[in-house]
């Protein structure tokens, strides 16, 4: 017994119930772990080819965007990836296999649709969110090399438009002293000429 247990029975009154833990938030590992429940539901043809493909789609998009969630922060689109992997994906996945693989591919169930047009409905929807998101971690990271990019062309001058080689004289590096005689495109002394 706790000791504010103790003091409540003591004095008649009733403890506060302690609050319900907090689940963590999923790690890196804890998502890939998901991505490959999610391969393993779909193996060995248990879903139609067309299904396969669009899973390994939107794994293969989450899988690379998920080293990246960091960019994200807290958002929106970092928690779509993370329940993408852990909930979204799993459960249309698992909605179409607890149903009779004939059943499920035949019969119209929702506006003249299959359980199997619904699910690669699912996925196709699946698939287009993660790829914007995917994009807009890569957009980011592309603003950054921009702006960088911006800074180098403000602090030295010519960037990446190739530059221009300057023949001639120029402050920082002033022409050699050269003999009488010899100048550009001559032959050196003992070879060749006329």
């Amino acid at each position: 017994m706790a000791l504010g247990d103790f003091f409540a029975r003591l004095t008649g009154r009733k403890a506060e119930p302690e609050p319900a833990p907090i689940p963590r938030a999923p790690t890196n590992d804890d998502l890939l772990a998901a991505l490959v429940r999610v391969e393993q539901l779909v193996a060995d043809g248990a879903v139609p080819a067309v299904v396969a493909s669009r899973v390994g789609r939107v794994v293969r998009i989450v899988r690379e965007t998920i080293p990246r969630l960091g960019n994200l922060g807290g958002s929106v689109q970092a928690y779509n990836v993370m329940a993408t992997a852990t909930d979204y994906l799993p459960e249309a996945i698992g909605g179409y296999l607890r149903l009779p693989r004939q059943w499920a591919d035949s019969r119209p169930v929702d506006r003249g649709k299959t359980s199997l047009m619904i699910l690669i409905d699912q996925l196709d929807l699946l698939g287009a969110t993660m790829d914007k998101v995917f994009d807009a971690v890569n957009r980011a990271d592309a603003a950054a090399l921009i702006a960088h990019g911006r800074f180098l062309q403000e602090k030295f001058g010519t960037g990446s438009t190739g530059g221009s080689l300057a023949l001639g004289d120029t402050p920082s590096t002033p022409a050699p002293d050269l003999p009488p005689g010899s100048g550009p495109l001559q032959p050196p002394p003992g070879r060749g000429g006329a």
